[in-house]
């Protein structure tokens, strides 16, 4: 299906693993907090159990490493049975802020897509998490040059779309989001009438999956690697 990219004046992108590297490091913090808990359970049951908390945190604590973190502190708890020692506490919240300390790793071609795009568009960045952490971070990519606006909404679906564009004053047909993430970044835009690009990630949060019906949607524009999007904007 061909998509008309002619009227977009605004692109928007995700951040986490549309930009830069995230979700790799969430996966390699799992396996350390199973490691340590391997005394308590198995791995399959830990990796179970964390992710429940997390999902019933959400509306708590929100995206991002802090909550994450507090997931991680609860589910300790749970699974020892609250018998869990002070000093396993303590290297749980080391392993988050390792998390956050984290050199920002840029994704292929990422510098060169928003150079070359950054002179016709107008270009914005919207993600999810912790707005102190993705501030961090963008400073660290060094690609804060490049945006207009940067927004960290607390989730992505079409009201957060809806509102923002209102109040950016962005008509929705001039707007194009770009993320990996087809349940936040592309089937909201495409229910409100907007345009999307999905550039997959190798590794998919298990929150972020959608069924294989939704995994059908034919009306966006899928690349292998965000540079392929200069085909069709440049």
């Amino acid at each position: 299906m061909e998509i008309d990219f002619t009227d977009i004046s605004v692109v928007g992108f995700d951040a986490d693993d549309t930009l830069w590297v995230n979700e790799t490091y969430f996966r390699e913090t799992e396996e350390r907090f199973a490691e340590l808990l391997e005394g308590y359970e198995t791995k399959n049951k830990i990796d179970q159990e964390l992710f429940k908390m997390e999902m019933q945190n959400l509306e708590l604590y929100g995206y991002g490493i802090k909550g994450f973190m507090l997931s991680m502190i609860e589910s300790a708890l749970d699974l020892s049975n609250n018998t869990i020692s002070q000093q396993t506490i303590s290297s749980i919240l080391n392993l988050g802020k390792k998390m956050i300390n984290h050199p920002v790793e840029l994704l292929d071609g990422v510098e060169e897509v928003l150079q070359a795009l950054s002179g016709r568009y107008r270009l914005i960045v919207l993600t999810k998490g912790d707005l102190l952490d993705q501030e961090r971070k963008l400073e660290k990519s060094g690609l804060s040059k490049y945006f207009h606006h940067v927004e960290v909404l607390s989730d992505k679906k079409e009201e957060n779309y809806k509102n923002l564009l209102e109040h950016l004053e962005i008509p929705i047909g001039s707007f194009l989001m770009v993320g990996n993430s087809l349940k936040s970044d592309v089937i909201p835009i495409l229910n409100i009438g907007g345009k999307a690009v999905h550039v997959p990630f190798h590794t998919t949060w298990a929150h972020e999956l959608v069924s294989a019906e939704e995994e059908r949607v034919n009306n966006h524009l899928k690349l292998n690697s965000l540079r392929d999007i200069l085909k069709y904007l440049n």
